[in-house]
């Protein structure tokens, strides 16, 4: 068979040449059952080690889908002059309702609650020479306001195998996603077509790789690597289904293409993956999300015109920083963008929606400094989001203060992104300092989580000091855990750091009924005690949430901490003594008098 019909094959991204993705060529696209007979072919030739068939998986975009299709696009004849366009606002007919961008107090926003954008375009910075990448259902690179923004050479469809990842067409314009994501990225300025992108002379790549019956490792691993050098930010507003019970995430290939990508990408400088938090609301947990909990990603969540919460917001640990999206009553305070065959909406919204609008910021800090690398973006992130007028709807989580001073959320992360102050800082940054991983201590003697009361275990570590993985700065923290439950769903984890941080890393998911699985070598992480000094009692607290008898037990628990030997801020010099990078370069300095 082999010999007579060859199937055709593809070296895997991550794989050092040594693996192959084989495609046989008279095999049907999907099968519903395993190609057992061909697979035994496989591994029974000499020159071939292992042989494993791709199993298909489910992800879904994030986003509200309107029931009505796109609003038809505009066009006005508007010209302005190229000396005069920092000045003045955009002439683009959809601007006005760009509240993001610019908040008015259009349809009852809060006035100034915005992006902060138009402070980093007046800097000159408007995101030349950067490319984002759009991993969706495709991207209408044909659209007045995108064709001029794409990059050819950098995109691709991974769900058809060809250059061209035009979205499929269908009645409900179901594959308008990935053109709306690109529109909040780099729709062009001042050509009289719907609105503008927050780096509007940055460009957009399309990577078609959601619009197949199914997802498999290697599309996902040969999406999150291709052309990683062209490529400086993946946008990504998908993942695994957010229906309060689904624990999932990125499988080997993927993750080591992504893994490549912070290490190798940018010629070095390490990739930018921006990731949708989730859209399953108070009865989900974005940290039983492998990507957006990913230390690897930045995560971002959303909030509404009047700063709070959307109603489909999941909260989390391992939330980086907001945006915004839609979320109240009024449709039209949704995110105006792009929409399939040249048209135009008001209507996106979901995390689907802040992720491309978080893409947009780093691709303006990424010109105002190409030397940036992917903990550098992170580390601008947290130090220049602001708290702004961002709040829970529900009074569950409020805005408290870490160990060295940096407010964060459990829903917003440390605030909402504020492009001009990410520009400013970006301007005069130093690299952080390199990043070490030190595997902290871990206990393996499994015990019973009681109903009705916490189970508490401790580690107390010393960083590694005197190794050569010696962490006195944190950046991620990591608690790989094993349990299980007679009902999944009702368990609570939370984390607290020797400087008393206490972090929700799991919290209770009304939908989720396991009783079989549990949680295996799962990694949790909280963002939460950034900038903290992890020496010291790391607790553990395991505990059931609600009304019925509950029953489980506490297998084992790896404490891995993640950051710098040296203080991450020393040569900065903050243009503020308010600011939060005054503050956290004061707290390191004063901690190393003691």
């Amino acid at each position: 068979m082999i010999q007579r019909r060859a199937p055709t094959f593809q070296p895997l991204v991550g794989a050092d040449g040594h693996e192959y993705h084989f495609k046989h060529r008279t095999l049907p696209h999907a099968r519903s059952r395993r190609s057992l007979t061909h697979t035994r072919a496989l591994k029974s030739h000499p020159a071939v080690h292992t042989a494993v068939q791709q199993p298909g998986f489910k992800r879904v975009k994030r986003g509200l889908r309107p029931a009505v299709p796109a609003i038809h696009g505009m066009k006005f004849d508007l010209k302005v002059s190229e000396a005069n366009r920092i000045e003045e606002e955009p002439t683009d007919p959809y601007f006005p309702m760009q509240w993001y961008l610019k908040n008015t107090g259009q349809n009852g926003g809060k006035v100034r609650l915005d992006l902060n954008v138009q402070a980093a375009w007046a800097q000159g910075i408007t995101g030349k020479n950067v490319t984002t990448a759009i991993m969706d259902d495709g991207v209408d690179y044909m659209h007045p306001d995108l064709k001029f923004n794409y990059n050819a050479e950098a995109s691709y469809d991974f769900s058809s195998n060809d250059p061209f990842p035009y979205p499929r067409y269908t009645d409900d314009w179901f594959n308008s996603h990935g053109t709306r994501c690109a529109g909040e990225v780099a729709a062009a300025r001042d050509n009289g077509i719907c609105g503008v992108g927050v780096a509007y002379d940055s460009k957009i790549a399309g990577i078609r790789m959601l619009d197949q019956p199914y997802m498999t490792d290697l599309i996902e691993a040969n999406s999150m690597g291709h052309e990683p050098h062209k490529i400086h930010i993946y946008s990504a507003s998908w993942g695994p289904t957010d229906d309060g019970k689904t624990v999932d995430g990125p499988r080997n290939a993927t993750m080591r293409a992504i893994v490549q990508g912070v290490n190798e990408g940018r010629n070095g400088l390490g990739n930018i993956y921006v990731w949708a938090s989730g859209d399953g609301g108070e009865e989900d947990d974005c940290n039983c999300d492998g990507y957006a909990a990913s230390m690897w990603t930045i995560s971002i969540n959303s909030a509404i015109n009047d700063g709070q919460n959307a109603h489909y917001d999941e909260s989390c640990s391992s939330t980086l920083a907001s945006t915004f999206s839609n979320g109240a009553k009024d449709p039209n305070t949704g995110v105006a963008t792009t929409d399939l065959y040249g048209k135009c909406t008001t209507t996106h919204s979901g995390t689907s929606a802040a992720a491309p609008e978080a893409a947009g910021v780093f691709a303006l800090a990424l010109e105002a400094n190409p030397q940036l690398t992917w903990r550098d973006i992170q580390h601008l992130t947290v130090l220049t989001s602001k708290r702004n007028s961002l709040f829970d709807a529900k009074n569950r989580f409020h805005w408290t203060m870490n160990g060295v001073g940096l407010e964060f959320n459990h829903l917003f992360g440390f605030g909402v992104l504020d492009a001009g102050a990410m520009v400013t800082l970006s301007k005069q940054w130093h690299a952080v300092p390199p990043r070490y991983h030190c595997e902290a201590g871990e206990l393996t003697q499994p015990q019973a989580i009681v109903m009705g009361r916490s189970l508490f275990w401790e580690i107390k570590t010393d960083a590694c000091k005197g190794t050569d993985t010696e962490v006195n700065y944190l950046e991620h923290v990591q608690a790989v855990i094993s349990a299980n439950a007679s009902r999944r769903g009702d368990l609570e984890l939370f984390l607290t750091s020797p400087m008393g941080t206490k972090s929700m890393i799991l919290s209770r998911r009304a939908n989720d009924d396991d009783h079989r699985d549990g949680f295996t070598k799962w990694p949790f992480m909280t963002t939460h005690s950034w900038g903290e000094y992890p020496q010291g009692t790391w607790k553990l607290e395991a505990r059931f949430n609600s009304p019925q008898t509950r029953h489980g037990n506490l297998l084992e628990w790896s404490l891995v901490l993640h950051g710098t030997k040296e203080a991450p801020y020393r040569t900065l010099h903050p243009s503020s003594p308010h600011s939060k990078l005054a503050i956290v370069k004061k707290a390191h300095e004063d901690k190393k008098m003691k």
